[in-house]
């Protein structure tokens, strides 16, 4: 499904897919699988995260395993933090407790009070016994736009560089998005012992998306809808979207976010 859904990004397949199997081909795992999601926005980053838990549980994001925040629902007010971390701690202790294997995400993570998610760092770790349950099955899923801008940039480059996007390598990627993200004074991971001890075990960068690949999502979004897929209806759909830098029009600038509402103008 990744393979044939995910437009335009190989490393995140690659990554995704390579975390995930190994994590759940051990029985002992020594902690629990914790992947942080980056890039702007409509590059797949929710789609992937709700696909894996639709794969992983029944019910998908409607199973009682699964656990999502959001910062503005759940953590909307600064003076608050305190009685938040509480909770939050507390939240996760108690579903762990009644199932180890959980699923936790954390959307906007750039949005996050910088410090609240440095509660849940003793669930993160290695450590045979957190609170007196062992939790190490469990998978923590951050999601984020921080790092975005640095990844569009370099994809930039590389591209003026006559560098294919598909030649682009993590390598390449990860300490530009460390620096955006966990340098940050406005990032949920600013100055986060998560960082600093090393807890995230996969940065998954999102590249921005051309204008080949936005057509694909139009297709898809077609054929979800039951309507009948016309090159000029995909091409005119993928020509109303922004693209940047504004000379070259080379990457979508809300990637593939706005397909889906574009498409009922057409018919």
């Amino acid at each position: 499904d990744l393979a044939m859904n995910l437009v335009g990004q190989p490393l995140v397949r690659q990554q995704v897919m390579k975390g995930v199997r190994e994590f759940l081909e051990n029985r002992n795992p020594v902690k629990p699988l914790v992947m942080s999601f980056h890039g702007s926005t409509g590059t797949g980053k929710t789609y992937v995260s709700s696909m894996l838990i639709r794969y992983l549980f029944q019910g998908g994001l409607q199973s009682p395993y699964v656990h999502q925040f959001s910062p503005i629902v759940h953590f909307p007010h600064a003076e608050r933090i305190e009685q938040y971390k509480e909770s939050l701690k507390r939240w996760i202790q108690g579903n762990l407790t009644n199932c180890g294997r959980s699923a936790f995400l954390f959307d906007e993570m750039d949005k996050m009070h910088p410090g609240l998610i440095d509660v849940i760092i003793p669930f993160l770790g290695p450590s045979w016994v957190v609170y007196g349950t062992n939790y190490r099955k469990a998978i923590f899923i951050f999601v984020s736009n921080a790092g975005g801008e640095q990844i569009n940039d370099m994809t930039l480059d590389l591209w003026r560089a006559r560098k294919d996007r598909e030649e682009i390598s993590l390598r390449d990627l990860e300490q530009a998005i460390s620096k955006a993200v966990f340098e940050n004074p406005q990032s949920g991971f600013w100055k986060s012992g998560i960082i600093n001890e090393h807890l995230i075990d996969f940065v998954v960068p999102f590249l921005p998306l051309k204008h080949h690949h936005v057509k694909q999502c139009v297709v898809g979004e077609l054929i979800q809808q039951g309507l009948e897929v016309r090159p000029g209806v995909v091409q005119e759909v993928a020509d109303s979207i922004p693209y940047f830098p504004e000379e070259e029009k080379i990457f979508s600038s809300t990637g593939c976010k706005t397909v889906a509402s574009r498409i009922s103008f057409f018919f």
